[in-house]
């Protein structure tokens, strides 16, 4: 299992959605109900819904990054 990509269980334990049906694969009714909840997703090459844990765990990605430090501006001579 990755750290950074939901497995395809977590999907469709997310979505409700196991199977297919009318007409529609699982792919395609997962993705149609994720654009409905607002949760970011990639589609792979092979239709899959791609989902990042951080966008479901609520994590961001200025938490990974380091703080800038305060510095003073320079005055400018005039």
């Amino acid at each position: 299992m990755s750290d950074t990509f939901l497995s395809p269980e977590e999907v469709a334990e997310l979505t409700g959605v196991k199977v297919g049906r009318r007409g529609k694969t699982r792919e395609e009714l997962q993705a149609e109900w994720l654009r409905c909840s607002g949760i970011p997703f990639w589609t792979n090459a092979r239709g899959k819904p791609i989902i990042a844990r951080a966008a479901i765990e609520g994590r961001s990605k200025s938490e990974d990054l380091p703080k800038k430090k305060w510095q003073p501006r320079m005055m400018i001579a005039g």
